[in-house]
């Protein structure tokens, strides 16, 4: 592919190669043009599950640890505070201030979810006989 733009001092055009990053926006925007945004959504949702059933669940507590720590050496420790601070106050902004009072209680409440990954890697107890 190429972009035609004015040579200089002349009225023909010259021929300036295309970048691979501006192929692939002009490809991603045709995409949407033809199947729509939801058709983004769908395949997503597909290599979403594909990437669970083969790599399983540990796979994204992995990345998401990298993605952390790499957060953490571009940004600093402090940063997840700032970003949890914002967080926290637009919840309360949207909630108003009484909203983490209640959910509190509703925590004390709750029962407690077994943690998925433990009990299905545990076997059950045998019984005597």
């Amino acid at each position: 592919m190429a972009k035609e733009t004015p040579a200089e001092g002349q009225g023909m055009t010259e021929k300036k190669p295309t970048t691979v990053q501006e192929a692939g926006r002009k490809g991603g925007r045709r995409v949407k043009e033809k199947y729509g945004q939801a058709f983004y959504v769908d395949i997503g949702k597909k290599g979403g599950r594909i990437i669970a059933e083969t790599r399983g669940s540990d796979y994204y507590a992995q990345i998401g640890k990298k993605g952390g720590e790499t957060v953490r050496q571009r940004h600093g420790s402090e940063f997840f505070a700032q970003i949890g601070k914002k967080g926290g106050d637009e919840v309360k902004r949207r909630h108003g201030p009484d909203y983490y009072s209640q959910i509190g209680k509703k925590g004390g409440e709750a029962p407690r979810r077994t943690d998925r990954r433990r009990s299905a890697t545990s076997t059950p107890t045998e019984t005597a006989e």
